[in-house]
C-alpha cells in the first residue's frame, strides 16, 4: 500500500515540475547525445547504438535530466549549461565550426577562416552580428509577437512573428527587380 502512495507522489511531483516551468527547453543533453550517435559510424552501427541506448536507459535518463533539471535551469537563468560547446556544421558551401559560450555564438568557416559573432543582449533583448570588425544590430524583440529588423534603406521595420509578417518583411527587404 505504501509503495503505491510513493509511486503516485513521485508521478505528481514530476507532472507538477513540468507544469511549473512553462518552458519546452532546448533538450541540449539529449540532442548532443543524438548528434554523437549520428557520427559514430555507418548507419548500421548508428542503429545498433541507438537500440542499445534505448535498452540501457541512456536516452531515457538524458531526456529525464533535460526535462527535470537542465530545461528548468535554462528557463530561470536564460542559458543551458550543456548547450555550451562546439558544433560542426557541414553546409552546402563548406564546413563551419560553431562555438557557443552561453551568451552568443562564434561561427568560423573552415573554407576561408572568416569569423562571424552573434551576441544576445538581455537588457535590450537584441541580437547583434559582428563581422570584419563591424557590429550591426540584427534583431530586437519588441514584445512577444513582434521584432524589429533592419531594412534595405538603413531603417528598421517592426515585423509580426508569423508567416504573414515574414512575407511582408521579405517583400520590403527585397529589391523590386528581384521580384520579377
Amino acid at each position: 500500500m505504501k509503495k503505491k502512495y510513493v509511486s503516485v507522489a513521485v508521478a505528481m511531483v514530476l507532472c507538477g515540475s513540468m507544469l511549473c516551468t512553462s518552458c519546452i527547453g532546448s533538450f541540449a543533453l539529449t540532442n548532443k547525445l543524438l548528434s554523437w550517435n549520428k557520427q559514430v559510424g555507418s548507419k548500421f552501427v548508428n542503429e545498433l547504438v541507438f537500440f542499445a541506448f534505448w535498452i540501457l536507459p541512456v536516452y531515457e535518463v538524458s531526456a529525464l535530466a533535460d526535462v527535470l533539471v537542465l530545461n528548468s535551469i535554462e528557463f530561470w537563468s536564460g542559458s543551458n549549461p550543456v548547450a555550451q560547446g562546439r558544433s560542426v556544421i557541414d553546409g552546402k558551401d563548406g564546413r563551419y565550426l560553431v562555438d557557443c559560450d552561453g551568451k552568443g555564438y562564434t561561427i568560423t568557416s573552415e573554407n576561408d577562416g572568416s569569423v562571424v559573432r552573434l551576441d544576445f543582449d538581455e537588457a535590450d533583448q537584441a541580437w547583434s552580428v559582428t563581422a570584419d570588425g563591424n557590429t550591426y544590430e540584427l534583431m530586437t524583440f519588441v514584445d512577444d509577437t513582434h521584432v524589429s529588423l533592419p531594412t534595405a534603406d538603413g531603417g528598421r521595420m517592426v515585423v509580426e512573428m508569423s508567416q504573414d509578417g515574414v512575407w511582408a518583411y521579405q517583400q520590403a527587404a527585397m529589391p523590386a527587380y528581384a521580384m520579377k
